[in-house]
């Protein structure tokens, strides 16, 4: 746990029991209900909440002639599944996951949702251990790419999208989608998509369903060029 908070990035825990709940998903606490084990949901709900307000207050002073509209986009965009998922695969975040074992097998440590609910557990976990100005130091410093977006104006539009208008800024190129490979029952399927330009694979990313796991995987070909520092 030491080395996943040295990691990350993240301030010393006074209290890792906090921790280890963030990084407990349900599925694992349902699985040893016994042993009194909680999981993250909680912390889940109040990082959720934390996130919103340091985003927003960034948001608001940076951007002092912005409508709410464009501040509530702009917002969406930055504290969405992508991002937090993205960040939390950076540091490997899957790795020190508790997950049920079904869970598990169906491709839980890297799938984008948990990975997500995961970083606002997190959250909410430094927010009680150690203070708002800690949780808003974390947050600003791991999402500073996704805000600097905004600076962009780019904000507002999907990672595909983006991914497209960046590889032809300097004349038609080649993209390609396909299914890298797929994991679990039919009713529970985990997709991986893989972006290539002209034959080059740029990125991969997983998700429920083909379209996601697209976006992820343009996301990450965005990563891989840049274009998002």
């Amino acid at each position: 746990m030491e080395r996943f908070v040295l990691t990350l990035g993240l301030p010393r825990f006074h209290d890792l029991n906090l921790l280890d709940r963030a990084l407990t998903h349900s599925s694992y606490a349902n699985e040893n209900k016994f042993h009194h084990i909680f999981h993250n949901e909680r912390l889940e709900f109040l990082g959720d909440a934390i996130l919103d307000l340091v985003v927003g207050e960034y948001l608001y002073r940076h951007y002092p002639n912005m409508p709410e509209g464009e501040l509530s986009k702009a917002r969406a965009s930055v504290v969405s599944e992508t991002p937090l998922a993205s960040v939390c695969c950076d540091f490997h975040m899957g790795d020190y996951l508790l997950l049920g074992k079904g869970e598990a097998a169906t491709g839980g440590k890297t799938r984008p949702s948990i990975l997500a609910d995961s970083f606002e557990a997190v959250v909410g976990a430094i927010y009680l251990d150690s203070s708002y100005q800690a949780a808003q130091t974390f947050i600003l410093c791991r999402l500073r790419p996704y805000l600097q977006l905004v600076d962009s104006g780019n904000y507002g539009k999907d990672y595909k999208t983006l991914f497209q208008e960046f590889v032809q800024r300097k004349g038609e190129q080649s993209i390609a989608y396909f299914l890298d490979h797929e994991e679990g029952p039919d009713h529970n399927k985990t997709f991986y998509m893989a972006v290539a330009v002209n034959g080059r694979v740029l990125g991969k990313g997983a998700g429920k369903t083909k379209k996601d796991a697209e976006q992820h995987a343009a996301h990450e070909a965005l990563k891989t060029l840049n274009a998002l520092a």
